[in-house]
């Protein structure tokens, strides 16, 4: 992959799509998720058309705020999970990447204080329009032992969720399509921030 990645996302739209270009302009992950539904289930594609999936991401439980997100293959064989960190994630935004049951890499938010200003901004009328441009929370993918691979940025947008990856680090390629496949996940379960 070309870094850095881009994600995009409307944020007023009833069922979210997620679109991953890298450096080139290229489409390297497509997302529409499916509106109202209570047991998170996302389909990957690898285009707009939605004809090539790539891997689905079903959480193991139904509204759950330390809920495993399983990643499988589109034969089905699983690969890969991201588990959110129920009570730590209230604070700051914080992910296990696993393979099975060995965390190889987690993703943590690098800013509390950012992720309370953008909330409380966010519940007052029209200037939560205008939070978009003012707050940008980061994150880290660090690996177990404590090397930061790639991080994860949101810019200025609105009305539209727009965040960069940017590589930091070395990635063997399956751990690389397992790494962005989390980011996507941790982006569509943070996105009601912004």
């Amino acid at each position: 992959m070309n870094y850095p990645l881009s994600l995009s996302f409307k944020l007023l739209a009833i069922s979210p799509q997620l679109s991953v270009t890298d450096a080139t302009g290229r489409l390297v992950f497509y997302v529409r998720q499916k509106a109202f539904k209570l047991k998170e289930s996302v389909t990957v594609f690898a285009d707009r058309e939605q004809t090539r999936p790539v891997a689905t991401i079903t959480a193991d439980r139904i509204l759950d705020v330390s809920a495993t997100y399983r990643l499988r293959a589109p034969n089905g064989e699983e690969f890969g999970a991201v588990r959110r960190r129920g009570l730590k994630s209230f604070w700051k935004a914080h992910y296990d990447v696993l393979r099975g049951d060995v965390e190889l890499m987690s993703l943590r938010e690098r800013n509390a204080f950012v992720k309370v200003m953008d909330g409380i901004l966010t519940q007052i009328p029209v200037l939560g329009l205008f939070s978009g441009y003012l707050f940008h929370p980061s994150y880290d993918l660090i690996r177990a032992d404590g090397t930061p691979v790639l991080r994860v940025r949101k810019r200025p947008a609105f009305l539209e969720g727009r965040f960069t990856v940017e590589k930091l680090g070395e990635l063997p390629p399956d751990e690389e399509a397992l790494a962005i496949l989390s980011i996507l996940m941790m982006v569509l379960l943070e996105r009601a921030r912004g």
